[in-house]
């Protein structure tokens, strides 16, 4: 493995050595960190963890990229997408000195290389991937597939910066990862930053060869070309001469294209980034073989090469003479600090790749500007009376987000190819969608520059959206409700990133991971029951409740409070649930943001006077709000002695009903004070009946409840017909009230049997007039409130 310049081979062998047996070590010992002493069984650790076939790829991997560093300066970070490759990383960081600057205890000496051996994978220690704890790390690694559209994030608007992402060629097999690869189409080279992708070829995964790893040169060649990007093959002999002028290539080629972007006048399109196919030994430095098998080049030196060593002596001999290879004491002085060649090519400061600046995002977080949201507010006379498309309206608001923020340039918008579906298409008003690729006269809407960020892959929009969060941007995710659940597990190792990051004092707070489902399945029209779920809000449900929320706005103005709060917030998971249909209008802006601040409120102008109602009607959804209230006026005509309290629930957490500062504990005295401490409460919710069974469960109030929501019944019919297959209709709310009215009202109870056979008979010419006409009764399509 040598290169052109003898002082560097120099260097790579021995910061290899060093970082090699800083990562080795990790996943064995426990003691006589140094070897100068014979190895015992005893300096062995019980639990052995970890990974090792990864480790020595992405340290060369590290040390090329520091190397090109201290020729050229560049600001550049480094992702690993094979997150279980943390000995790598941490053995990179501690050399750079990094690990010391942020952890006193992880000094550069013996005693910090001590520490940072023994609480690999122990107790209170370093956990087995690339956590928010581990300086430089914008992405742990552990659900494998997301690292090269975070990267893609990271970059965009950061024109200073470069990410090199390393890419596991099993990682590469993973369909988000696939779809990642297209992402080289929508950077614009004038605006962004760089991403170097680097598939990390070893060949092997846990059990077997990599689909890249038995592909011919030319077959990748051909792949990533056809992908349009120019790619270059390091493998064979002489691997750190070809990679460093692998390395000196790209960073040449990277330069290049945004000098060309910048200075044209005419935009360049189609700009072939550079991309690099290291073919490189899986475990390489370690056990050759073992009793007859080949460990070195093969599965088996994915996770630990030799697990056995305290029961089998002969294994214990391969992991020590494993371990002495690499002379570490020749690669240290007494106090156990690097000599100083092994760091003659190290950065130094912020060049540092553990310490770029743009992977602690909430250093470099601004605030947003935000437009006055009066200008949008949606006036009316009277509850009810006006209707309005709510995220049409929502849309004005962030159309002029982009406009206040221009300057900026630290908000996107990140859509499925929905946004004009989502009737939000006045966004394209103050932007348009990204593209770079050649374009037809007759397309609309795209521009090289645009922020709204648009691809029909819900995992890369979610990396991209990530990534631009956490180097200290701002975002919205908009998607058709029934899909979220596309990206459901990568919001799920989000969360873990963002739970763990609050406990890591130097990580800042970061822009509020934001969510608009939309094309509710209440209103899938010719879509059919595919477009039927709502299990993206169950889902965050069950996650951490103090950082992650649902939002249900009943309207307009609603949304538009909502939006704001949401995008000032900070370290959270925001889920706003919003149709796009138009609907009555009920609420006036300051109502809006007076419940905003409890996620609750009595809405005292629909059934007036009654302090002590018989029976408490709720509902948590637009759609479902409707349905409530549409039975409201129902109930007032038919049962005008009932008396009814309506509760609108526009906000949930894992903690309760309500905001997340101070939820609703059931049987509590604010609970009480909304929904009666002793009264039957009958809810209508826009998800599955469970979420709020959840929530109720175990407390006094749980038998009160009689809960209405979506039971995955569907099919390509009328809108009121969902409802009424999923017993989420007026007809059957009512039916359902003066049951539960006639338990505490003798004059309901002696009328209720007629009525609920009224509304019985209602369902029943319900059902008679859509397969008659195929359209919703005229009482149903021509309702208003009155």
């Amino acid at each position: 493995m040598e290169t052109k310049n003898k002082e560097a081979d120099i260097w790579f062998e021995k910061y290899l050595r060093y970082v090699n047996y800083i990562a080795a070590a990790q996943l064995y010992l426990k003691d006589n960190f140094l070897l100068k002493k014979p190895l015992k069984l005893d300096h062995i650790k019980d639990r052995i963890l970890g990974h090792w076939g990864t480790v020595p790829g992405q340290s060369f991997i590290y040390a090329h990229c520091n190397y090109l560093i201290s020729k050229y300066g560049p600001s550049m970070m480094f992702i690993s997408g094979p997150g279980h490759g943390a000995p790598a990383v941490l053995a990179n960081l501690f050399a750079e000195g990094t690990m010391g600057d942020f952890y006193d205890y992880y000094s550069r000496d013996a005693k910090g290389m001590g520490a940072i051996i023994k609480n690999f994978s122990w107790p209170g220690g370093l956990p087995s991937h690339v956590t928010p704890g581990t300086p430089g790390s914008i992405l742990e690694g552990g659900e494998l597939g997301y690292s090269l559209a975070t990267a893609y994030g990271a970059v965009m608007d950061n024109p200073d910066l470069i990410v090199a992402c390393v890419v596991g060629d099993g990682e590469a097999e993973t369909g988000p990862l696939a779809a990642a690869w297209q992402s080289n189409k929508f950077l614009n080279p004038a605006e962004s930053g760089a991403v170097l992708p680097i598939l990390h070829d070893n060949g092997y995964k846990i059990s077997g060869p990599t689909v890249f790893g038995a592909m011919k040169d030319s077959e990748i060649m051909n792949y990533f070309s056809g992908l349009g990007y120019e790619p270059r093959i390091v493998s064979g002999v002489n691997l750190h001469d070809k990679m460093t002028d692998a390395m000196d290539w790209a960073y040449k080629a990277i330069i290049r294209i945004q000098k060309k972007a910048g200075s044209s006048k005419k935009t360049v399109l189609c700009p072939r980034w550079p991309l690099i196919i290291l073919r490189s030994v899986k475990g390489l430095s370690g056990i050759k073989e073992m009793d007859g098998k080949k460990i070195e080049g093969n599965f088996r030196s994915h996770g630990i090469p030799v697990g056995d060593v305290k029961a089998n002596p002969r294994h214990f001999k391969l992991l020590k003479e494993w371990l002495e290879s690499y002379k570490i004491g020749e690669l240290v002085d007494k106090a156990g600090r690097p000599l100083p060649e092994v760091l003659k090519f190290l950065p130094v400061g912020d060049l540092r790749m553990g310490h770029n600046k743009h992977a602690l995002g909430g250093k470099m977080r601004k605030n947003l500007i935000f437009p006055n949201l009066a200008k949008y507010e949606v006036k009316f006379k009277k509850h009810g009376t006006t209707t309005a498309m709510n995220t049409a309206v929502g849309a004005d608001f962030i159309r002029d987000i982009f406009v206040e923020n221009k300057a900026e340039k630290n908000f996107r918008f990140f859509c499925p190819d929905e946004t004009e579906s989502n009737k939000m298409g006045t966004l394209f008003e103050a932007t348009k969608r990204a593209f770079m690729w050649p374009l037809k006269a007759y397309d609309e809407q795209m521009s090289p520059d645009g922020r709204v960020m648009e691809v029909l892959s819900e995992h890369t929009l979610q990396g991209w959206l990530q990534g631009y969060l956490l180097t200290g941007r701002h975002g919205m995710f908009a998607t058709y409700e029934a899909f979220a659940g596309i990206v459901a597990t990568m919001v799920d190792q989000f969360a873990k990133f963002m739970k763990q990051s609050k406990k890591v004092p130097w990580r800042k707070p970061i822009a509020s991971l934001n969510y608009l489902l939309t094309s509710l399945g209440w209103r899938q029209e010719h879509n059919g029951f595919s477009h039927q779920n709502p299990g993206f809000i169950s889902n965050v449900l069950e996650k951490h409740g103090e950082f992650c929320s649902v939002y249900l706005p009943a309207d307009a103005n609603s949304l538009l409070v909502t939006l704001e709060d949401c995008f000032k917030r900070k370290d959270a998971i925001n889920v706003i649930v919003a149709g796009k249909n138009p609907m009555p209008q009920w609420l006036t802006l300051d109502e809006a943001r007076k419940q905003l601040k409890v996620g609750v409120g009595i809405w005292e102008w629909v059934h007036p006077g009654f302090k002590d109602p018989d029976v408490v009607m709720a509902s948590a959804g637009d759609h479902m709000t409707i349905e409530v209230l549409a039975a409201v006026s129902i109930l007032k005509k038919i049962a005008p002695e009932l008396n009814i309290r309506y509760v609108n629930v526009s906000e949930l957490t894992s903690l309760g009903i309500g905001d997340e500062r101070h939820p609703f504990r059931l049987g509590d005295n604010q609970f009480d004070r909304y929904f009666t401490p002793n009264k039957p409460i009958v809810f209508n919710f826009h998800g599955y009946t469970d979420v709020i069974k959840k929530l109720v469960f175990g407390h006094p109030a749980a038998e009160r409840f009689s809960i209405h929501g979506y039971s995955e019944e569907g099919t390509t019919t009328t809108p009121f017909d969902i409802h009424v297959r999923n017993k989420t209709s007026r007809f059957h709310l009512v039916m359902d009230v003066l049951e539960q009215g006639a338990k505490v009202n003798e004059a309901v109870a002696k009328c209720a049997p007629k009525l609920i056979a009224q509304m019985e008979k209602k369902l029943t010419r319900h059902q008679k007039y859509i397969l008659k006409y195929g359209k919703d009764m005229e009482e149903i399509d021509g309702w208003k409130w009155a």
